[in-house]
Formats: structure tokens, C-alpha cells, sequence
């Protein structure tokens, strides 16, 4: 495993984490995500030794971590810019809705692992269609 390769590029999720508090709607979110997701499959699929889908799933669960505790932190100004994830929240079942940040904290991950198999996917892709750095 390239761990140096799998935390520099999840600090794209880390600039994510940020940029959605207040600046990036929910709406646009997805051509950014997409626009990462085909540059961290190029970059592991030229850089990493092999198992490209591995390393493109673990990109997105450290992403997750980036992301969940910075939604956490700033949980007001967030739920304020994305009223889609305030009405998620509080249509969980009742141990969940009335602990919005726990709810974040246990979904945190699952969303992690859904967009890690589309990027591990993507990465997989990748290594089929670039060439390998010598």
C-alpha cells in the first residue's frame, strides 16, 4: 500500500470538508467530486505498484474522516447551506434524529465506503488506460 499517496490525495477531501461548510452548494458538489475522483484515479493508477481499487478505496474512507469531523465541527453553518442533510437528519429514527452529530458521525463512514468502491472502481478503470511512471 502507498499510504503517502492515499493521504496526500485525501487532502482533496480535506479542502472538500471546507469548501461545502458555506462556499460549494449541493448542487455543484457532485461535478467537483466527479472531477476529483477522475484525477486521484489517474494519479493512482500512474503512481501506485497494484492494487489500484484498494488504494482508490481507502482515498475515499480517509476522505470520510476529513469530512466527518469537519461537518461535525461546523454542524450549524453546514446545516445551514444544505437543507437536503438537515431534513436527512431529522427523518432518522429517533435515537438518531435527536443526536444530529452522532448521526453524522455513524454515516460518516458509510457514505466513505460507497464513493471508496466509485473511486476504487475508477481507479481500477484508470490502470487499464494509463501508462505507469518508470
Amino acid at each position: 500500500m502507498n499510504w503517502k499517496i492515499i493521504l496526500q490525495l485525501s487532502m482533496f477531501g480535506l479542502i472538500m470538508a471546507f469548501g461545502t461548510i458555506s462556499l460549494i452548494s449541493e448542487k455543484i458538489e457532485p461535478a467537483f467530486w466527479l472531477v476529483i475522483f477522475i484525477f486521484c484515479a489517474w494519479v493512482i493508477a500512474r503512481v501506485c505498484p497494484g492494487k489500484y481499487f484498494l488504494h482508490g478505496f481507502l482515498v475515499s474512507m480517509v476522505n470520510s474522516v476529513w469530512i466527518t469531523i469537519v461537518h461535525i465541527a461546523f454542524r450549524q453553518t453546514y446545516i445551514a447551506h444544505h437543507p437536503d442533510m438537515a431534513s436527512m437528519g431529522t427523518s432518522m429514527p429517533l435515537p438518531l434524529s435527536i443526536h444530529p452529530r452522532l448521526t453524522m458521525a455513524l454515516m460518516g463512514p458509510v457514505f466513505g465506503a460507497m464513493f471508496g468502491i466509485i473511486l476504487g472502481l475508477f481507479s481500477l478503470v484508470a490502470s487499464k488506460i494509463v501508462k505507469k511512471t518508470s
